[in-house]
């Protein structure tokens, strides 16, 4: 039975050695995790996430991600500006369906942007640029592992798999973003070249 615990801790990349410090990750895990952050980062890059982490201030909007209707801007806090917040069009809840397709979708939360002193560009990065910025307690708002995982159920992210109509949610559920998430983390959080 110990022969076969160790033989299925080795085929997940690694296990606890006597002295209790993990082993390093081998290449079948990294090479697991690489194709993990692969289906993280599709999350990333679909519109439902990018429209709100542009490279500059204005966000953007619809499955196109075409700049923000309104001249709407990030403001000081990522709230928007004053007399045009985030809040001011995006309620507390996605309108009803009879609405129709050009109505601002909402979240209990409400709806914002990054700051602007830490932007989280997602639009046109690199994958390992992405990868490296997501990790980086300085540029990702600072979230460890763990805080970054919570973060996955904030209720704006979540809002991304029930978009209102006529949005796309992004190409994985999100019990297999999660879940790709996990398997990223767990084999290290390795970022692609």
């Amino acid at each position: 039975m110990r022969a076969l615990i160790l033989v299925a801790l080795a085929a997940c990349g690694g296990g606890k050695k006597s002295d209790g410090v993990l082993n390093p990750p081998t290449e079948t895990n990294r090479e697991s995790a690489l194709a993990a952050f692969e289906a993280v980062r599709s999350v990333l890059q679909h519109p439902r996430c990018q429209n709100c982490h542009p490279a500059g201030d204005t966000p953007l909007q619809g499955d196109d991600g075409r700049v923000h209707d309104q001249s709407v801007l990030r403001g000081p806090t990522g709230l928007g500006v004053a007399g045009a917040e985030c809040t001011t069009c995006h309620r507390e809840a996605n309108p009803p369906d009879s609405f129709g397709a050009h109505t601002p979708p909402g979240v209990a939360k409400g709806w914002h942007m990054p700051p602007p002193e830490m932007k989280m560009v997602f639009v046109g990065v690199a994958p390992g640029a992405l990868c490296e910025q997501i990790k980086d307690p300085a540029r990702n708002g600072g979230k460890d592992a763990t805080a970054l995982r919570v973060h996955l159920d904030d209720s704006l992210v979540t809002w991304a798999w029930a978009p209102g109509f006529g949005r796309k949610p992004p190409p994985l559920s999100h019990a297999d973003f999660v879940a790709a998430w996990e398997t990223w983390a767990a084999g290290g959080m390795p970022c692609p070249p």
